[in-house]
């Protein structure tokens, strides 16, 4: 199945015909590709027939529900956290409604034992600030995919600097694979362009605790 077959099947409406082929293409195939290769390049399909005008509003909001769904339905939680790898925050920062990624962000983490709480898009600071200092997370994911929330990186940045323990600050999302976002990596941050990369990540960060604890 190609992306552009997919995308085709999220506008068709039929949300069970897309879970099954989804889950079919996941007997051959791991979560991430699932994710990288297939619906993220279909949701860029539907957007841009969108753009273009080939398809309504309401077309793409049925698409993008049911891609929702589908990443939901697949998401196995059956084996999470049991690592305890550590905490993460996920969210999109004020005004970024786009979410799709972050829950995909959110699978893969839960896929490494981590424990995480996806608080969704569009979080204003005050409370995403107020969530952190209760939970103290080890990692905060936030995503952007509109190039308008770039100027909130550094508000935000400079915000969760001030918490102890201070968490490790991600920044993904499509906005952020386009930009050149040097100052907030000079300033800690890791700048993820892709689920690969985040795994990379992960892996990484897993092989440097386990030689820390050794």
């Amino acid at each position: 199945m190609t992306s552009e077959e997919l995308a085709d099947i999220f506008l068709s409406g039929d949300d069970y015909y897309a879970l099954n082929k989804v889950q079919d293409y996941l007997k051959t195939h791991t979560r991430k590709e699932l994710f990288q290769e297939l619906l993220t390049p279909a949701m860029y399909r539907i957007g841009q027939l969108w753009q273009e005008n080939a398809i309504s509003v309401a077309d793409e909001h049925l698409a993008t529900a049911i891609c929702d769904f589908v990443i939901s339905a697949t998401d196995n939680r059956s084996q999470e956290e049991k690592e305890n790898a550590g905490k993460v925050m996920i969210m999109g920062f004020e005004g970024e409604d786009h979410y799709l990624g972050l829950k995909m962000v959110a699978c893969v983490f839960r896929e490494h034992g981590w424990t995480v709480r996806y608080m969704g898009p569009n979080l204003p600071l005050a409370h995403a600030l107020d969530a952190a200092k209760q939970w103290k997370p080890d990692v905060i994911g936030l995503s952007a995919a509109l190039v308008s929330r770039l100027p909130l990186v550094k508000t935000y940045m400079d915000a969760f600097r001030t918490l102890e323990p201070k968490p490790v600050v991600l920044l993904g999302g499509r906005a952020v694979a386009l930009a050149d976002l040097s100052d907030a990596t000079a300033e800690g941050a890791v700048v993820l362009k892709s689920l690969e990369t985040l795994q990379h990540w992960i892996q990484a960060r897993k092989e440097s605790n386990h030689e820390a604890s050794a």
